[in-house]
């Protein structure tokens, strides 16, 4: 028993520890190491060539906080289009021929190298002819080519040549600057910085401010911080990185606690064995080791177990995060065990040096016998209660030996904490999975089979379905926005989508054309705040009302009103149909009559979505939950059987003046229900209070804030519940020590020393 409970302990915490520090060095690991070696540009800068000259733009190289750059490199922004036919034995394209896509800006570059942003080839080679491009490596491309494939774009035919990596994105695709030049569109210019201080946004808005300045009004067009980029790579392994680190310390708190209470209580029931050893020649250190090794030799096994426990729980967050290539580094499966096996060492060894120094003659004479008096007045104060005496002779047990009763109420305290900290965090987390799902409201979302499909069209088909009570249309679109690099993902709602607004983190949604609301993501990328402008498309000034909850396109978007970009030369893009269906009206039967009906549109039931991420983060809670609880239980166990063994002749007199056997199994029980009681009602509020600090730390790291329904959890009825959870764990883990205590007969329990 006692060899199991070391191992489990050590094993909580060897995984949750593996797992923390695996991530903590992941989460900044990769990114890091690629920027520092492509010396990666900490802002991408973009201007209007109509407003600001060549000269002018070189100049911004000398503007305060700039310590080295690359540019000016022309640029032109394009609308690829789908090729008309495929070109002859070549990738056909994913889109239908013809189509045209989102704006793409192709930066002119005549090789990959410099002093800033060092291009890494992934793929093919660099584009050194005209009509040759080189798409960013990493991303999926609007149209997914291979080496090889075409497209059109600026009156000209491009041919895919090689895929290339920018450690901070900086751009979609590069030409030689004499392609760029040749193609139609915009033209611009971009100029790449490294800053002396980089670490924050505001260092970086700070930066692109400078640059702003030293250029002519309205030159500047765009400023990409290389932050948004690192957020993204490292928001997987950061999200889950709060919460493991919480449950890391919980479980290496509760290894200092439990193996100290193991051993200890084995130096405590052993005290004649010990006498009789050192009687025998053992010497002060061999009886040290003995104790020693029986600590590290199961939490050995418990560290091991842990340490690949911890690397087959990292996998699905690497995977998803890093491409599916990902490991974690090999030293922190040697680090941390062994690390853990050296705080087992030292709990262990305070009382392996009191077995040491017990005298002979002292252990052989006092054996097991606890100290006389010791908790007496305790008895005689609770033996006035109106109580069956079994119970009051249970309740004042702790007192008897309080050192040891105190160790117990801090393990199941954490066992009480940890419940209520992964209780809150599932709900949290699943509050937060019904939040995101507002973005998609209806019973039903009808969809075009391919872009560029008129909304009236499908909105007409829409109406006309018999079953329909009310919808509205969203169009995603990719429009140019100042301030942000590259064309961000816009949402047009059209209709009256006040039954269906997403979830306001700030503010208010819009109220018709002129206003938009964004995520959080946008307004960090973008250096803004709900209340100011944004110039989305050029010319369409919108000013944002609100801030809201949505991860999607890593919270670069933004939603507006339709009518907001009237005007605006627009590519068709995706139009979905949120449709609620009137009372009585099966959703199923309604898609299914729908789609018969329409070739090229399609009706799906709108069962919202569940995020591979929600239920990663349940499994890995659940299961460091489940452990602690287990650990904590395991604990109480072996403390009650020890105090159970060392109080049985005890028991034997209870027994002998007239004990039923329930009359034991309650005495058992309520020498820990007391502690259980007042140890839950203790770890309950700590929980809360780590819950409160834990959510927004993850919100952070994935990027936005939480609502206050995700983190306000905690009803009074949960609470009351969850406050009986210590009591719960001290009464399962005294439940088989109070049975054996029953079934043992009273000759043996008279006869027992």
């Amino acid at each position: 028993m006692k060899r199991l409970v070391i191992a489990l302990t050590t094993l909580l915490a060897v995984t949750a520890s593996v797992l923390a520090a695996g991530l903590l060095v992941e989460a900044r690991g990769p990114f890091d190491r690629a920027f520092a070696r492509q010396h990666g540009a900490h802002l991408a800068a973009g201007f209007d060539a109509g407003k600001a000259t060549a000269d002018q733009v070189a100049a911004t190289a000398r503007v305060t906080g700039v310590t080295a750059a690359a540019g000016p490199f022309p640029t032109v922004s394009v609308r690829p289009r789908t090729v008309v036919p495929p070109p002859p034995g070549g990738p056909a394209p994913a889109a239908p021929p013809g189509i045209e896509l989102p704006p793409v800006t192709i930066v002119g570059r005549a090789d990959p190298g410099g002093d800033v942003d060092r291009l890494e080839l992934t793929g093919g080679r660099w584009a050194t002819g005209p009509g040759e491009v080189v798409w960013l490596a990493g991303t999926v491309p609007f149209v997914p080519f291979e080496v090889g494939g075409q497209f059109t774009a600026g009156g000209t035919t491009l041919t895919v040549v090689g895929f290339a990596r920018s450690a901070g994105q900086s751009a979609q695709a590069w030409a030689t600057p004499a392609t760029v030049a040749a193609l139609s569109g915009p033209h611009g210019f971009q100029m790449l910085y490294r800053l002396a201080s980089a670490g924050t946004d505001a260092d970086v808005n700070a930066a692109r401010k400078a640059v702003e300045a030293a250029v002519p009004p309205e030159a500047l067009t765009s400023g990409a911080s290389y932050l948004a980029v690192q957020r993204v790579a490292e928001r997987m392994a950061a999200l889950f990185l709060p919460f493991v680190v919480a449950f890391g310390v919980l479980g290496l708190v509760m290894s200092v606690l439990v193996i100290g209470i193991v051993v200890s209580g084995a130096v405590g029931s052993e005290t004649r064995r010990i006498g009789i050893l050192k009687a025998l020649g053992h010497t002060p250190a061999q009886v040290a080791r003995r104790y020693l090794a029986q600590a590290l030799v199961p939490a050995a096994a418990g560290a091991a177990a842990g340490a690949v426990l911890g690397n087959l729980a990292a996998v699905p967050v690497l995977t998803d995060e890093f491409s599916g290539g990902a490991a974690l580094e090999p030293w922190i499966s040697v680090v941390v065990p062994l690390g853990a096996l050296a705080v087992v060492a030292a709990t262990a060894l305070a009382p392996a040096l009191r077995a040491a120094r017990l005298r002979t003659v002292e252990a052989l004479a006092v054996g097991r016998t606890p100290a006389v008096g010791r908790g007496r007045a305790a008895r005689r104060l609770l033996g006035r209660l109106p109580l069956p005496r079994p119970v009051t002779l249970g309740l004042a047990n702790p007192f008897t030996r309080p050192g040891r009763s105190a160790t117990i109420a801090a393990a199941v305290a954490l066992g009480a904490l940890g419940v209520t900290f992964g209780v809150g965090l599932a709900l949290s987390v699943g509050g937060i999975q019904t939040a995101l799902n507002r973005r998609d409201a209806g019973d039903v979302v009808v969809i075009a089979e391919r872009p560029g499909d008129p909304a009236a069209t499908v909105e007409a088909a829409v109406r006309a379905q018999p079953g329909t009570a009310r919808y509205f249309t969203t169009t995603r679109l990719e429009l140019p926005v100042a301030g942000l690099a590259g064309p961000v993902q816009t949402v047009a709602f059209d209709g009256d989508a006040s039954w269906a607004t997403y979830e306001i983190l700030d503010g208010r949604w819009f109220a018709g054309p002129g206003e938009a609301v964004v995520p959080t993501g946008f307004l960090t990328a973008a250096g803004l705040r709900v209340g100011d402008d944004v110039v989305v498309g050029g010319t369409a000034r919108l000013r944002i009302v609100g801030e809201v909850l949505d991860l999607r396109s890593d919270g670069i978007r933004l939603i507006t009103d339709g009518r907001s970009l009237a005007g605006l030369d627009l590519v068709e893009g995706f139009s979905e149909v949120h449709v609620e269906l009137a009372a009585g009206t099966a959703p199923q039967a309604w898609a299914d009559a729908f789609n018969a009906g329409h070739a090229l549109l399609h009706a799906e039931v709108n069962t919202g979505e569940l995020s591979g991420t929600v239920v990663a983060l349940d499994t890995m809670a659940g299961t460091l939950t489940l452990l602690l609880v287990a650990v904590a239980g395991l604990g109480v166990l072996n403390t009650v059987v020890l105090d159970t063994r060392e109080r049985v002749h005890e028991l034997g007199v209870c027994k002998a003046l007239g004990m039923a056997p329930r009359q034991t199994v309650a005495l058992v029980l309520t020498s820990v229900a007391g502690i259980g009681l007042v140890a839950g009602l203790a770890g309950v509020p700590a929980g809360i209070a780590l819950h409160g600090a834990v959510l927004p730390a993850m919100g952070r790291a994935a990027g936005t804030r939480l609502p206050a329904s995700a983190l306000d959890v905690y009803g009074p009825a949960l609470v009351a519940a969850l406050a009986t959870g210590g009591l719960l764990i001290a009464l399962a883990g005294a439940l088989l020590p109070a049975g054996w205590a029953a079934r043992t007969t009273t000759a043996r329990a008279l006869r027992t020393e």
